[in-house]
C-alpha cells in the first residue's frame, strides 16, 4: 500500500508541476512534455542500473560497449542522452535543444524506436527555461524502475488523460487498461507461444503484460510475435516507445490508422487476442460503409450506433484454428436486440463463446463503469497439446459456456479504485482452467460461477448476463421477521431510554451551574 500511495503522489506531483506550464502551452500538451521527460528518465535509470551491475561484476572494461546493454534489452546511452546530463544542464538557456538532441540520438541509435519519439518538440514549444527546469527537478525525484511490475509510462499517460476529456481519451470511450485486468486476461488465456494481436493497442499495455506473464512462468518471449493497431498518432508513438524500452519487437502497422477503415493485418490469424477496445463507440462507420466487409462474413453487419460487435467480429475473424480471445467490453453488449442480438445468437450457436466474466466497478482510473471480460475460443473440442514444455488437455466444452461473477472479488486500491490481488487472480484462473480440463472436478458455486448449457442460454433468449445463470443466495428467506421486529423494537426502546437519561443528566449539569432551564 505504501508503494501505491507513493505512486499516486508521483502522479499528483507531476500534474501540479505540469500545471505550472499553464499559459505557456495548451493543457493538452502537458502529457507529451511529461512523457518525453519520463521516457528519458526511464531509459537513463535502466542504463545506469545495467552500468552499475557491470561494474559490480568487475566488468568495468565493458561499460561503454553497446552489446553489453542490448543483450539485456537496455538502450546504451551516449553522455548527451543521459538524464544526468539533462539534469546538470537544466537551467541552461538551450536545455530544450539538449532534450531534443538526446531524444533524436536515442531514436537514431535504436531502430525499434523509429517514428516513436517527438522530433524537435521541446525547441518548438518555446517554454520558459525556469518552468522546464522546475519540471525536470520534479521528474528527477522519481525512481522509474523501483517497481518492476508497474507500467510507469502507460500509467502517467492515463493519469493525464483523466484530467481532460480530450478526443483521444475518454471522450471516445477509450480507457487505459490497468495492470490488474490485463494480468487476469493473460493468466486465464496463457499466451505462451504464437501470434498475439490487439486491434486497439493503445499504449501497448496488453503486450507488456503478456511478456511479463511469459517471464513469470519461465516461458520464452522469443516464442511470441506481436501485432497491433492504434488509431491515434500520439498513442501509436507511445506504444512503440513503451514496447521498445522493454525489448518487445512488434508490428503495429506502418502508420496509426482506424482498425475498421484501414485494417493493417487483414490476413493475420492470431493464436491469442487481448484487447480493451473503445466502449460503445458511435458512428464508427458510415451508413453505407463496410457493408460487405469480410470480417463479418456469415453474420449481420454490426450497427453504426455501436461498434461493440464490430470489435467482436473483427477479433473472431482473426482467430487461428485453435485461437482464443480475451477482451473487455461494456456490460450492454451482453444483451439487447436488433443486429447485436442476431450476431450474439450466431456467436453462441457457432459455439465460439467460452466464458463470460462480470468484473467489479472502479477497476479503471477514469471511469467507474462496470465491464465484462469475454473469452472466445475457436476450438472448444477435446484437444491435447504441448504448452511451455508440458502436455495439457482441454476437454470437449462444446455447447457449454462458463459464467463468472467477480463483483465481490476486488480489493481496495488507492481508496477509490478496485483491483485484483494475486490470490484472486489465481482463484479465478484455477476455476476457469479446471472447468476447461476436468468437468468432474469443476463445481458450480452460488454467487461466483455456473456452467450453462447452450439449451439454457437459448431459454434465456441468448442473453449473456451472468446473473441470469449464477445462483444467488436469498439471505432473507430464513429470517423470522416477527422475532426480528421484536428485537429491533427492544433495541430502539433501549436507545430512547438512554437518550432520556442523557437529557436528565445534562439538565442537572446546567442547574448546578446556575442556569434555569424551562
Amino acid at each position: 500500500m505504501a508503494k501505491e500511495k507513493n505512486q499516486k503522489s508521483m502522479e499528483e506531483t507531476l500534474w501540479e508541476s505540469a500545471n505550472k506550464l499553464r499559459g505557456s502551452v495548451e493543457s493538452s500538451e502537458y502529457k507529451h512534455i511529461v512523457l518525453g521527460l519520463i521516457f528519458l528518465k526511464f531509459v537513463s535509470d535502466t542504463f545506469e542500473e545495467r552500468r552499475e551491475k557491470l561494474i559490480a561484476e568487475g566488468k568495468e572494461a565493458f561499460v561503454d560497449m553497446v552489446e553489453f546493454y542490448t543483450m539485456e534489452n537496455v538502450f546504451y546511452l551516449p553522455t548527451e542522452s543521459r538524464w544526468s546530463y539533462i539534469k546538470q544542464n537544466a537551467k541552461q538557456n538551450d536545455i530544450a535543444l539538449k532534450i531534443d538532441t538526446a531524444l533524436a540520438t536515442i531514436e537514431k541509435n535504436n531502430p525499434s524506436l523509429k517514428g516513436a519519439l517527438p522530433d524537435n518538440y521541446f525547441s518548438r514549444l518555446g517554454l520558459d527555461v525556469s518552468k522546464l527546469s522546475s519540471l525536470i527537478d520534479t521528474i528527477n525525484n522519481i525512481n522509474t524502475i523501483e517497481d518492476k511490475g508497474h507500467d510507469v509510462v502507460g500509467r502517467v499517460y492515463e493519469y493525464f488523460l483523466s484530467k481532460f476529456a480530450i478526443a483521444e481519451g475518454k471522450g471516445k470511450g477509450e480507457f487505459y487498461t490497468p495492470k490488474s485486468i490485463v494480468n487476469l486476461i493473460s493468466t486465464m488465456i496463457e499466451p505462451y507461444k504464437g501470434k498475439i494481436y490487439d486491434p486497439a493497442c493503445g499504449s501497448g499495455g496488453m503486450f507488456v503484460q503478456s511478456v511479463k506473464f511469459i517471464d513469470a512462468h519461465n516461458g520464452n518471449k522469443k516464442d511470441i510475435s506481436v501485432y497491433g493497431q492504434e488509431y491515434t498518432a500520439t498513442t501509436y508513438k507511445l506504444a512503440k516507445m513503451n514496447l521498445a524500452i522493454r525489448g518487445i519487437s512488434a508490428n503495429l502497422g506502418d502508420v496509426p490508422a482506424d482498425t475498421f477503415a484501414k485494417d493493417q493485418h487483414k490476413d493475420l490469424k492470431a493464436d491469442f487476442i487481448m484487447a480493451n477496445p473503445p466502449f460503445n463507440q458511435k458512428d464508427w462507420r458510415g451508413v453505407n460503409e463496410l457493408l460487405d466487409d469480410a470480417r463479418w462474413a456469415g453474420y449481420d453487419v454490426p450497427p453504426t450506433s455501436n461498434a461493440n460487435y464490430g470489435w467482436i467480429l473483427n477479433m473472431v475473424s482473426k482467430l487461428s484454428v485453435n485461437g482464443v480471445a480475451g477482451f473487455v467490453l461494456a456490460n450492454g453488449a451482453l444483451s439487447g436486440g436488433g443486429e447485436e442480438y442476431k450476431i450474439r445468437k450466431k456467436l453462441i450457436e457457432n459455439d465460439i463463446v467460452e466464458a463470460i466474466v462480470i468484473l467489479p466497478r472502479n477497476l479503471f482510473y477514469t471511469t467507474d463503469i462496470s465491464v465484462t471480460l469475454w473469452i472466445l475460443g475457436a476450438n472448444k473440442k477435446l484437444r491435447i497439446f504441448e504448452q511451455n514444455g508440458k502436455i495439457k488437455t482441454h476437454r470437449d466444452r462444446t455447447n457449454e459456456i462458463l459464467f463468472m461473477d467477480l463483483r465481490q472479488k476486488g480489493v481496495p486500491f488507492e481508496k477509490k479504485f478496485t483491483q485484483f490481488d494475486d490470490e484472486t487472480v489465481e482463484e479465478v484462473t484455477d476455476t476457469y482452467h479446471v472447468w476447461q480440463s476436468d468437468k468432474e472436478a469443476y463445481k458450480d458455486i452460488p454467487e461466483y460461477c455456473y456452467s450453462a448449457s447452450k439449451d439454457e442460454v437459448r431459454a434465456k433468449d441468448y442473453s449473456l448476463v451472468p446473473s441470469k445463470y449464477i445462483e444467488f443466495v436469498n439471505r432473507d428467506e430464513n429470517i423470522d421477521f416477527d422475532t426480528k421486529m421484536q428485537t429491533l423494537q427492544g433495541e430502539f426502546a433501549e436507545l430512547l431510554k438512554e437518550e432520556e437519561q442523557s437529557k436528565k443528566e445534562l439538565l442537572k449539569v446546567f442547574e448546578e451551574l446556575g442556569y434555569a432551564i424551562n
